[in-house]
């Protein structure tokens, strides 16, 4: 199937309050214009460098997220434009993320990802770390930051229950983290092989590549 016929079909399947991230990480900017073509106009990387380029290149009514881990020296060059940050995990990277708002004179959108999986090389906060940094006076003076929600990434694994459990888990902190910041409204969670189970598990947004844009060119 074409890349548009593979994104109508996941849209088609979608409920209406869920939003769609494509990511186009590795992808040429044909294959994102053949997806923006059919209607869509968020697109996620992994890496800062390639979107910029995309960015300088594109439509700039594409929303451009950020999903991959991030280096506060890094923040400088989308600071600009960043549509939302997924993977903020870090007092230091929202400090940053601050400062790059206030000098473009703009709010930048941040989830704060926290680490539900059992493989240790994904990264995140912890449910304690995550509410002791949102307690902090730090954490209050941030003006040019808007904590919009949560993400995180499930164990890679065949056993749909472990993953079921673990983004239960994950919308368990989500609705603690509305008590706290009641404007947070999106739980980043689900992917291309596990997207129906973070669905029914409360998430808002889902992150899809390689069911819309075919296995990844590294």
């Amino acid at each position: 199937m074409s890349i548009k016929n593979n994104l109508l079909k996941i849209l088609d399947e979608l409920p209406k309050d869920i939003s769609l991230v494509a990511v186009s990480k590795t992808k040429t900017n044909e294959e994102i214009m053949e997806a923006y073509k059919a209607g869509q106009y968020i697109f996620g990387e992994n890496k800062i460098q390639e979107m910029v380029l995309k960015w300088s290149e594109l439509p700039k009514d594409i929303e451009w997220h950020m999903i991959g881990h991030v280096q506060s020296n890094k923040v400088k060059y989308m600071g600009e434009f960043v549509s939302l940050i997924h993977s903020v995990d870090s007092l230091k990277l929202l400090k940053e993320i601050n400062k790059q708002g206030l000098k473009h004179d703009r709010n930048i959108n941040c989830l704060l990802q926290i680490h539900i999986a059992q493989e240790q090389t994904k990264f995140g906060l912890n449910e304690t770390e995550l509410f002791e940094l949102i307690d902090t006076e730090e954490f209050g003076n941030l003006k040019n930051v808007t904590i919009q929600g949560l993400m995180g990434m499930a164990t890679f694994t065949d056993d749909e229950e472990q993953i079921r459990k673990e983004f239960s888990y994950l919308s368990s902190i989500y609705l603690k983290l509305k008590n706290k910041i009641p404007e947070a409204n999106v739980l980043s969670m689900g992917m291309s092989g596990d997207y129906q189970i973070a669905i029914e598990q409360g998430s808002t947004m889902v992150r899809i590549g390689s069911s819309i844009f075919g296995v990844r060119n590294n």
